[in-house]
């Protein structure tokens, strides 16, 4: 097989690497993506395999990058440095993915752009640029690239699929693994004992001893760099004798330590232009000219560091090893290092790079500065503009450092900490929390800091331990700030929700009288209507609080929403739809979370947002999108290392209604749900077993887990648990079924009336034929059929178009019992169909066993065994009927067009069709 251009040299006992290196070549000169994460520690040669990767590439277009540790709080430094040499096609992508690119860059102005836009944007860059040739990027020391790119980057890594594209990223082993989870990975390991030898004796002029061989062989464990370094550190006659023992340190704090004792010799102007240059990452030769002359120093100075390999200066610096520029940073004087980073701000152009101008200036203050302060808040503005949010994290933080003592300093902390939340930062965030409390706070500066503290702990584990923090800042707050006291009371609400039977105490009562007991803004905002809906809801029950709560998720549809504000209450807004069963409502708010989140990049709220907009496509039998949504959930856990939240995972186990693989999943949700104290999922895993059983035909359990959801008064009255109305709601349409069929009609009866209770007060179409629905299982005759019907006809007008073939299935089934089988067969023919093709397979197999019952005969079938279309597949194939481009199929699906086109041939030869114009038509067809 051609492998086209080989490399002129080979590397040392790295056969296997070359040749896997060589593969993934092969596979962009065939047309295929391919992606590697090489892994190892300092030394290893990771850099090495790049570089021969590099020159085994030559005949395509290469694109290289690499992680600086200086750079790290810099937001999209790594991807601006990859994309620089192909920046002129900018103008080619699509306007909104030239936009988000452009504004990340800080080349255009605009709004936050949408972080998975901007990866998009990449995406369709480089998939551009190699329809001309391969393209192939080599992302070097990517363990410090900043969180953006590393997060934009390995992003672009899982969405490569058709594309000529090869990705590479050489990254030390234990740092930010979480980021390359799922990748494909190469590890590499010291070499073996025969060629460590052999490159040992290649570096030593002088005669080696063979026990200091040995002991040498075994300190470095095969590490190519530190077997080439050891002849330079040590002096001929430690080299014969043996190197002085000294205490126990990894190989790379002995290499980097090598290196030190490398630069000790080195005149004081090379040393201090090498600092210069360490400090410096962009490579620049020009600004470290510009920086050495403020310091005296000329070009020359460069010389004994490049004559003792060290570094080469050219178009670009270079050093020999990122150690050595650690080694050279590290090691220097403190007043060096300011006086170093004072000449790089003098010489940054302040108009083109204003926050690397921000960031020297910080490192050369000596102490409190407002000047420099307000620089750095600047450009936490800025890389909140840009979608950094870590960055602008950062800023903060030395910001508050950088400001004199006083109220401005304790309010930049808490920014900081506030900006590290939404970021997922945690860790950090509590950190500067720590140091912000040591600070003289105000009382409201203190309380703000009680409510961060609560925050972190809701959105890191929603269980019930933040619920007393924040009802105790929100009673600090009200004769401080009453908008951010009311505000906080809704984050208690929230969580008494999360929290549900495990609140423990303060409860959710207790919460909801407090917030009530509040005083009132004049003019109430929309968050104030959630927050007394909310609270009546725990303290009036679900009849007085259904109106306010339809009015606040009504007040909540609006295009005027601030990111700020759909963060903070739009999840909430999104319970209140989905209790009063506003079916078009919960959809909208859903999906406009999920805009707002991936508009501002906030990691924490866009898992929950995927999460939440499962629910209305599983209702409205898109278990494709679901699935879709997902997956991005995942890998966006995956790259963030942000934990998976259940929700999605267990209500598409249960719609697809396959035990065997949604019993472990449910299961393990409900054992973590119980850790945390997070009673809402413990409640959502008892109705998705009573959904799950319910189509399974196993209608006493499904019964048993429905009364784990209700509580019964003193007159056996059931009752909806305000902190858990839903799944409550849900569950009790799956209760009277399971009750019904389970020959128990007073706890049926009970459940319904209870039901047509709720369906009265929402006064939706599909609150109303859910309670048709179940009323109908209790009743005979022409009153029976009469309630089918009204529920299928209220049904229909919704979108919920599983209850609504659940629906016919129920009233086919009701047919047949009464003997009245051709017409029992048209209805559960429907039913049929649509379950079938949506993928709901339980109840499809259910309502298959009516139509054998009844006489027709029906292939047993799975969505996919259907369709021979993978749920991808499916999903672009509805698109593209749907009348949307390739352009736009990719831009939704985080595609790029010709990751589409793929799929798209692939489809159009699974269906057998030649155009777009067929494929609404192949399907709809039953056999498509």
């Amino acid at each position: 097989m051609d492998r086209g251009p080989r490399p002129s040299r080979s590397l040392r006992g790295r056969a296997k690497e070359c040749e896997t290196l060589l593969d993934l070549i092969q596979a962009a000169r065939s047309g295929r993506s391919a992606v590697l994460v090489i892994q190892g520690e300092a030394g290893i040669g990771k850099t090495a395999l790049v570089d021969y990767l590099a020159e085994a590439a030559s005949d395509c277009r290469l694109l290289r990058a690499a992680g600086i540790e200086s750079e790290m709080e810099l937001p999209f430094a790594g991807v601006h440095q990859l994309c620089s040499p192909v920046l002129d096609g900018l103008d080619r992508l699509p306007a909104p993915q030239a936009e988000a690119l452009g504004t990340a860059f800080g080349l255009r102005a605009g709004q936050p752009p949408d972080r998975f836009l901007i990866g998009l944007a990449v995406l369709t860059l480089l998939s551009e640029h190699a329809a001309e040739r391969p393209v192939v990027c080599l992302i070097d020391d990517a363990q410090w690239l900043d969180q953006a790119s590393a997060q934009n980057l390995t992003f672009v890594a899982r969405r490569l699929a058709a594309e000529p594209v090869v990705m590479v990223f050489a990254a030390r082993t234990g740092e930010g693994d979480q980021a390359w989870a799922g990748l494909p990975q190469l590890t590499i390991h010291g070499l073996s004992a025969t060629d460590a030898a052999d490159l040992l004796e290649s570096a030593v002029t002088t005669p080696l001893d063979t026990r200091v061989r040995d002991r040498i062989l075994a300190e470095t464990q095969g590490n190519p760099l530190a077997l080439l370094e050891l002849p330079r550190w040590y002096s001929a006659t430690e080299l014969t004798f043996g190197p002085e023992r000294t205490a126990p340190a990894t190989v790379t704090r002995r290499m980097e330590d090598g290196f030190r004792r490398r630069l000790e010799p080195l005149p004081p102007q090379t040393r201090r232009l090498l600092l210069i240059a360490a400090a410096e990452p962009l490579g620049d030769v020009g600004l470290l000219t510009r920086a050495g002359e403020r310091l005296g120093l000329g070009m020359e100075a460069a010389s004994p560091a490049e004559a003792a390999g060290l570094v080469r200066v050219r178009s670009t610096v270079r050093f020999r090893h990122p150690l050595v520029r650690s080694a050279v940073y590290h090691s220097a004087e403190v007043g060096d290092l300011r006086a170093v980073h004072r000449a790089l701000a003098d010489v940054t152009d302040p108009d083109r790079d204003p926050d690397r101008r921000a960031w020297h200036r910080a490192q050369a203050a000596t102490g409190p500065d407002e000047a420099v302060a307000a620089e750095l808040e600047q450009s936490a503005g800025r890389a909140l503009a840009q979608g950094g949010l870590a960055a602008a994290g950062a800023f903060l933080e030395r910001a508050a450092a950088l400001t004199p003592a006083g109220a401005d300093r304790a309010d930049r902390a808490l920014n900081a900490a506030q900006t590290m939340v939404h970021a997922g930062a945690f860790d950090d965030a509590l950190r500067v929390l720590t140091g912000a409390e040591f600070e003289v706070l105000t009382d409201l500066q203190r309380a703000r800091a009680e409510v961060l503290r609560a925050q972190i702990g809701f959105a890191s584990n929603r269980g019930s331990e933040a619920l007393p923090l924040l009802l105790a800042a929100a009673r600090r707050l009200e004769p401080l700030d009453l908008e951010l006291a009311l505000d906080t009371y809704v984050g208690a609400l929230e969580a008494s929700l999360f929290a549900g039977r495990l609140a423990g105490e303060p409860g959710a009562l207790e919460v909801a009288q407090a917030a009530r007991a509040a005083p009132v803004l004049a003019q109430p905002r929309r968050s104030d209507l959630l927050l007394q809906s909310i609270a009546a809801l725990h303290e009036d029950g679900f009849v007085a609080a259904a109106p306010l709560m339809k009015g606040a998720a009504r007040a909540f549809e609006t295009d005027d929403l601030s990111i700020d504000e759909g963060l903070r209450f739009m999840v909430l807004a999104g319970i209140a739809a989905a209790n009063v069963w506003d079916d078009s409502a919960w959809t909208a708010l859903a999906s406009r979370h999920l805009e707002l989140a991936r508009e501002s990049g906030a990691l924490i709220a866009l898992q929950f947002a995927l999460n939440s907009v499962v629910y209305p496509h599983l209702f409205n039998g898109d278990l494709v999108g679901a699935a879709a949504l997902l997956d991005e959930a995942e890998a966006l856990a995956d790259v963030a290392g942000l934990p998976l939240h259940p929700y999605a995972s267990m209500g598409l186990a249960a719609f697809r209604g396959n035990r065997q693989q949604a019993a472990p999943v449910i299961e393990a949700a409900a054992d973590n749900a119980i850790v945390r104290g997070e009673g809402l999922v413990l409640a959502i895993t008892h109705w998705t077993n009573a959904l799950l059983c319910n189509g399974n035909r196993d209608y006493a359990a499904a019964l048993a887990h429905c009364r784990e959801i209700f509580a019964s008064s003193e007159d056996g009255r059931l009752s909806l648990l305000p902190v858990e109305t839903q799944p409550g709601g849900w569950a009790l349409a799956e209760l009277v079924e399971a009750a019904a069929r389970a020959d128990e009609p007073a706890t049926a009866t009970v459940a319904a009336d209870l039901l047509s209770e709720v369906a009265r007060v929402c006064g939706t179409d599909w609150a109303l034929g859910m309670a048709a629905r179940s009323e109908a299982l209790l009743r005979d005759g022409d009153h029976a059929e009469d309630l089918y019907r009204e529920a299928i006809d209220r049904l229909g007008r919704t979108n919920i178009r599983v209850e609504l073939a659940r629906a016919r299935l129920l009233y086919g089934e009701w047919l047949r019992r009464v003997g009245r089988r051709t017409d029992a067969r048209e209805v559960l023919r429907q039913a049929h169909e649509s379950l079938a093709a949506m993928g709901v397979e339980a109840f499809a197999e259910r309502t298959r066993q009516e139509l054998a019952a009844t006489g027709e005969r029906v292939r047993r079938r799975t969505v996919q065994e259907h369709r021979e279309l993978t749920a991808q597949e499916l999903h672009i194939a509805r698109l593209a009927a749907d009348g949307r481009t390739n352009a736009e199929i990719g831009t939704e699906l985080y595609l790029s067009r010709h990751t589409v086109e793929w799929h798209m041939r692939k489809v159009f030869a699974k269906l057998n069709v030649t155009s777009r114009r067929q494929l609404r038509g192949a399907l709809a067809s039953p056999l498509a």
